[in-house]
């Protein structure tokens, strides 16, 4: 199983722009769909949002909500997922997990299907927290 572990969480202005960072440790396959999903209990129509997610072969996924502003990108070398939000909003304000499927998912699919409990195939770490001050 793959195991990630997310950094670079922490509390910034609005406007301002933050990196999330994810080691990918373990058997991480080619085909592995991997993302990025935030939650936010106190928000309960925001209780798990997938937000970004790159497939196989490259391709990126993104929420409306954060499209134009976040870009998500993987090295395969360095088994690393990143996360780079500008611009941030105070309804940005989350727990962000980095997330892996081990399905050959589509990045649309995959990032709908990250974070959710009882998919067998998903794994993801115990998430950074990034606060947004307005």
């Amino acid at each position: 199983s793959v195991r990630p572990v997310e950094s670079g969480g922490g509390s910034v202005q609005a406007g301002e722009s933050r990196t999330l960072s994810c080691l990918l440790s373990g058997d991480a396959s080619d085909n592995y769909c991997m993302g990025w999903f935030r939650h936010s209990p106190e928000n309960p129509e925001k209780e798990r949002e997938g937000v970004a997610a790159i497939d196989a072969d490259g391709q990126a996924s993104y929420a409306d909500s954060v499209k134009g502003r976040f870009t998500i990108s993987k090295d395969r070398a360095k088994s690393t997922l990143t996360l780079r939000m500008n611009s941030l909003k105070a309804e940005d304000s989350a727990s962000y997990y980095c997330a892996v499927d081990s399905r050959r998912l589509s990045s649309d699919i995959c990032r709908q299907a990250l974070g959710i409990i009882g998919i067998p195939t998903n794994d993801w770490g115990p998430g950074t927290q990034v606060t947004v001050s307005a």
